[in-house]
């Protein structure tokens, strides 16, 4: 069960900050590649906890600290020190994370600047937009693979891909592609070199942050309706 989290606390896997009225979520956890945890999740749900209540226009930007990767998915190695039977509880635990960044009720932008890897090519579906690295990292869901099937509610999350022939290419072959195949397969909405893709991300989420909260929340559920 995840516990409630301070966020004046320090957080281990992550830092939030604010420019103007963008929310930055930067991932820290560079060890594992920003991989998936219980303490993970935790401090994700206590920031959208944070954004939620806030009420105001804003938008979300995830990015990463990791030059090399984003999100490379669950913490295998921690997986290994749980007890034989949570995965399946962590995989519930997973999809409840990925349906309420979906709908969170404010822009979101996934700012990938490296790899994203298997859970985190899920969470980069869960995004409003996606721009990433042209010139460094893959972008792979290799369920097919490393023998994980998704979860009914992974399906649904990745429907959302709008290049339903691609993202078919990509989980049954479980291949890499880079940002700029990734841009062209409409997998991610565009691409841009390292220098440029966080001034690129940030002038979105400016102009994201200035619509209004409650339309833009109406209109993302509507969207997205497919999510349960």
């Amino acid at each position: 069960m995840l516990r409630l989290y301070n966020l004046e606390d320090s957080m281990e896997t992550m830092a939030l900050s604010k420019e103007g009225s963008v929310y930055v979520l930067t991932l820290t956890n560079n060890a594992t590649g920003n991989a998936f945890t219980l303490k993970a999740l935790e401090e994700y749900h206590a920031v959208f906890d944070q954004i939620e209540q806030s009420g105001e226009n804003c938008s979300l930007v995830v990015t990463s600290s990791d030059p090399k990767s984003w999100c490379t998915g669950i913490d295998l190695e921690w997986m290994k020190t749980q007890p034989e039977n949570y995965f399946p509880e962590f995989g519930q635990l997973l999809d409840k994370f990925f349906i309420r960044l979906a709908l969170l009720p404010v822009p979101t932008i996934g700012c990938l600047t490296g790899h994203t890897f298997a859970g985190g090519a899920i969470m980069a579906a869960c995004f409003d937009f996606k721009l990433m690295r042209k010139d460094k990292g893959w972008f792979c869901l290799p369920e097919v693979d490393i023998n994980i099937p998704f979860t009914p509610v992974m399906h649904q999350i990745i429907s959302l891909f709008p290049n339903q022939q691609a993202l078919k290419e990509l989980v049954l072959t479980g291949k890499r592609i880079g940002g700029q195949e990734a841009a062209d397969s409409k997998l991610v909405d565009s691409s841009w070199p390292d220098a440029e893709l966080k001034t690129k991300t940030m002038e979105l989420a400016q102009i994201l942050a200035g619509k209004n909260r409650k339309v833009y929340a109406s209109i993302k559920r509507g969207l997205k309706s497919n999510l349960k």
